[in-house]
């Protein structure tokens, strides 16, 4: 018999005795949120005393097999191309992916050319990231400046009157535009920005949105950080958690340099998992207790709400 007449008698024959057939449609199966464990640089310095290597992040990092850090841009030592390739080369050697460049910056201001300096560094700091191989960019809104000293805006639960003259619209265009004008370099350079909800128009999740969503670029993701919500914080993380691209998850053992928070991790993660959220959760650890012993803790804590 014919090849081609086995294969219809073999067919025919499959018909009649009922045998299962070929669907039209492959069955994909419905993956599993895999979310994995990183530390943040800024976990080991809080802008006090002497700058913590990043090679000694990545180091701890690796010893206690977490698979990623996100780097503090102002705790790096230089932004020499020699130093970019050697912090790029340690995490690789140590089997640790640079997840993310948090940068400062701000858009809030009727200030053409202070809004200029602010998209020149965001733009500076994605092709910085680019050299280091870091996939995505912490960005702020901005705030309004009205209240001048950050430990002042902390005592009053970062909350700042805006400036006079202007109104909240004013701001959420001059932010977006900022946003804006700092697309076509993240495409180029394939670094995904990520807003974060730290303090002036990303304290609420309605402001996150609204300037996420009306940037409207797959460039621009949000970013979670777990303990910037002071008020209510899970049904405001549930709002943001279908367009999260990172996150960052605060501790606070010793007690918090500027508050502390109770979270509750196992429902964090939880909220995450219903997204169906793949990326890294990255620890800050903001305690005034010793960062290894911090940083430690808070990984144990982690572990336990991911299991």
């Amino acid at each position: 018999m014919e090849r081609r007449d086995f294969l219809q008698s073999s067919l025919l024959t499959g018909l009649a005795t009922g045998m299962p057939q070929i669907q039209d449609k492959l069955v994909v199966p419905k993956i599993q949120p895999k979310i994995k464990l990183s530390v943040s640089s800024y976990s080991y310095w809080h802008f006090k005393g002497d700058k913590f290597p990043i090679e000694k992040v990545i180091d701890d990092a690796a010893s206690l097999g977490l698979e990623g850090i996100d780097v503090l841009h102002r705790q790096m030592d230089s932004e020499d191309n020699a130093y970019l390739q050697k912090i790029k080369k340690h995490a690789f050697l140590n089997g640790i992916a640079l997840t993310c460049l948090s940068i400062h910056q701000g858009f809030v201001t009727p200030d053409k050319e202070e809004l200029k300096k602010h998209v020149d560094h965001t733009i500076h700091c994605i092709e910085l990231a680019y050299k280091m191989g870091i996939p995505c960019l912490r960005l702020n809104t901005g705030r309004w400046n009205t209240i001048k000293s950050f430990d002042d805006l902390m005592k009053n639960r970062g909350i700042e009157p805006i400036l006079p003259g202007y109104t909240e619209d004013d701001g959420y265009k001059w932010c977006v535009e900022g946003i804006q004008r700092c697309l076509a370099k993240a495409e180029e350079c394939g670094v995904l920005m990520a807003l974060e909800n730290h303090w002036g128009l990303g304290s609420t999740p309605e402001g996150m949105l609204r300037i996420h969503d009306t940037v409207n670029s797959p460039w621009l993701g949000l970013l979670m950080d777990t303990g910037n919500f002071l008020e209510d914080p899970y049904d405001k993380l549930e709002k943001i958690a279908p367009k999260a691209s990172f996150v960052q998850a605060k501790t606070y053992y010793g007690g918090g340099e500027w508050y502390s928070l109770e979270l509750d991790y196992k429902r964090i993660i939880n909220i995450l998992k219903k997204v169906n959220y793949q990326g890294y959760v990255s620890i800050e650890f903001e305690g005034k207790e010793n960062a290894y012993s911090g940083v430690r803790k808070s990984v144990e804590l982690l572990r336990k709400a991911l299991a």
